[in-house]
């Protein structure tokens, strides 16, 4: 938002760079690898089930979920859910992101910090994210105290969705150090593939950082575009 005749844009150009760059890097990795079978042929949805009942949870279904790399961990129903491309492949690639997956839930389990932390503030920074640049973008058009106060409002609003991009990160290579952990400790990969694995769950990781990095630079412009403006 706020493209045209905005000077400040020049500073989401090396993020949006970095992003396109960590996507790419993540869809190369797991098209790789997703290309190599495991030695020991294990599914992605078998592994995931095995290191569920192993660590105590095997109250915790493994479903599959429609779309690519939509893999995730549900904490509010307690339910593991894969993409066709993980639950039924034997790839390097989808045991990495099925052990990552378990993480998570592990994670959950242990009543891990970081991850008590993101869920909390999900509804907050969900919220906010929605409204804070239409909130600032009518404080723009009102050259008065009132529009520096939605400016600021708006300001306050999308500190939330950064504060929930900034907590992701811990919480995302935790995941990835248990996967890798995780994998190793059940047999389901060779160590040559472990790493493999690992290559995976790097180039994840650094669609995370991106994605905080261009939050942070959105909320930079945020701050500049109302202090250039009066009171």
């Amino acid at each position: 938002m706020f493209y045209f005749g905005d000077p400040t844009f020049i500073l989401l150009i090396p993020a949006l760079i970095f992003a396109f760059i960590a996507q790419g890097m993540v869809q190369s990795a797991f098209r790789k690898y997703s290309r190599q079978s495991s030695q020991k042929g294990y599914t992605g949805a078998q592994v995931a089930r095995d290191i569920l009942d192993r660590v105590g949870l095997r109250d915790v279904p493994v479903e599959i979920t429609p779309g690519q790399l939509s893999d995730h961990y549900d904490p509010t129903k307690r339910v593991m859910r894969l993409s066709p491309d993980v639950y039924h492949s034997n790839s390097i690639a989808a045991l990495g992101v099925a052990a990552h997956e378990t993480g998570h839930a592990i994670q959950h389990m242990e009543g891990y910090t970081f991850l008590s932390a993101r869920n909390a503030i999900f509804p907050i920074a969900s919220f906010g994210s929605q409204l804070a640049f239409p909130v600032f973008f009518i404080g723009l058009l009102f050259r008065s105290s009132l529009g520096y106060s939605l400016m600021t409002l708006g300001i306050y609003l999308f500190l939330g969705a950064l504060a929930f991009q900034v907590i992701t990160l811990p919480v995302e290579f935790n995941a990835s150090r248990k996967a890798l952990m995780l994998l190793n400790e059940g047999n389901y990969l060779t160590t040559d593939e472990t790493a493999k694995a690992k290559k995976v769950l790097s180039a994840a990781a650094m669609t995370y950082i991106a994605a905080a990095a261009m939050s942070a630079v959105q909320l930079l412009r945020l701050i500049i575009l109302r202090g250039s403006r009066d009171d």
